[in-house]
């Protein structure tokens, strides 16, 4: 079993679901756990969304009593006074998500740090999620928008609206142990931030990413991304994300890397790798390696440098060249590369 939550969340007036809340969801639950709630709720078997109302909240409380999860006794307990819609999803196997409930509960496992990214399949997701006003009043479906804030006013209460965006940030619905976020609405739920985190007032991350931490971040990582332990993101610095363009290469960092301000990378790095502030590496951009003497090697695409540890890109301030110098020896490197072709 993948995963199991008891969720709370908001639907619009025909009845589709806007977004769930899961206070804790399960990752690889015990069987016997979500045997019991399956027979409680009368579940099929398989990924599954299951809404129930409620009234069954005592019973479903016992029977996880019974289960011996008193956490989730708790919550099913919480559940009873609700006057929103309630959802029991589980998660047989990975697969493609068929339900926004199935799609909320992938991005909470994520964010809990109960699965790292690329870790779900979330393909799809995109066609399941509405275009949603994140108000003061909670979610609102866009085509509800204006008869909203007309009842808001006419009540005395001013509607205000944050963003209008499929996804809601992270911290609405998780907070991570041991992580700064300067402005929260930069952190997209989904997001995954390692503890020791800091995303400063102008650092983003996107769903599907993040951070190993500890680590500061005040630039942007694309979905897909991945930070290693101890890399630091500079003002302004951006990282080149799977979805645009299609690309299929996972794009990260190893572990104590600086990509500095205003930089850049579009290919994965590994450990200890350094970008000078304002550089941006493309994959198909001519790298001239040299070696310790500052001597020229070869010249290569910036994507044969991908994974390779001990690396300082910069550029030459007086001829304009893309250079790659190393803590190895060019030469060394220039042999473990070719080695693999």
């Amino acid at each position: 079993m993948l995963s199991f939550a008891l969720g709370i969340g908001t639907q619009n007036r025909q009845g589709d679901w806007l977004e769930v809340y899961y206070p804790a969801p399960l990752h690889t639950p015990e069987q016997t756990l979500v045997d019991t709630v399956r027979s409680t709720l009368g579940a099929p078997e398989g990924n599954v969304a299951v809404s129930f109302l409620p009234e069954h909240c005592e019973s479903l409380a016992e029977a996880l009593s019974h289960a011996g999860n008193d956490e989730q006794a708790d919550i099913a307990r919480a559940m009873a006074n609700s006057r929103r819609p309630l959802v029991a999803v589980f998660l047989e196997e990975d697969r493609a998500p068929e339900s926004v409930p199935e799609v909320y509960l992938k991005l909470h496992l994520l964010s809990h740090r109960l699965v790292k990214p690329h870790g779900l399949k979330l393909d799809g997701m995109f066609g399941l999620l509405k275009n949603i006003a994140w108000s003061s009043e909670g979610a609102i479906d866009i085509e509800e928008l204006d008869d909203r804030r007309l009842k808001a006013r006419l009540e005395g209460r001013a509607l205000s609206v944050d963003c209008v965006d499929k996804f809601p940030k992270m911290t609405d619905y998780v907070v991570p142990k041991g992580v700064r976020i300067a402005d929260t609405a930069r952190v997209r739920l989904g997001a995954y931030l390692g503890e020791g985190t800091t995303v400063m007032h102008e650092g983003f991350c996107n769903f599907n990413a993040g951070t190993e931490g500890p680590g500061m971040v005040e630039g942007r990582i694309a979905a897909g991304v991945m930070l290693g332990s101890g890399s630091d993101l500079g003002g302004g610095a951006s990282t080149m994300g799977t979805l645009s363009g299609g690309g299929n290469i996972v794009i990260g960092t190893g572990e104590n890397c600086l990509i500095g301000a205003n930089a850049g990378i579009g290919i994965p790095l590994g450990d200890r790798c350094t970008v000078e502030a304002g550089l941006y590496i493309t994959a198909g951009a001519k790298v001239a390696l040299l070696d310790d003497q500052g001597e020229l090697v070869d010249t290569v695409a910036a994507r044969h440098l991908a994974g390779q540890n001990d690396l300082l890109f910069l550029r030459n301030s007086q001829t304009g060249r893309l250079e790659c110098r190393t803590n190895k020896s060019a030469i060394a490197l220039n042999d473990a590369l070719h080695a693999h072709n």
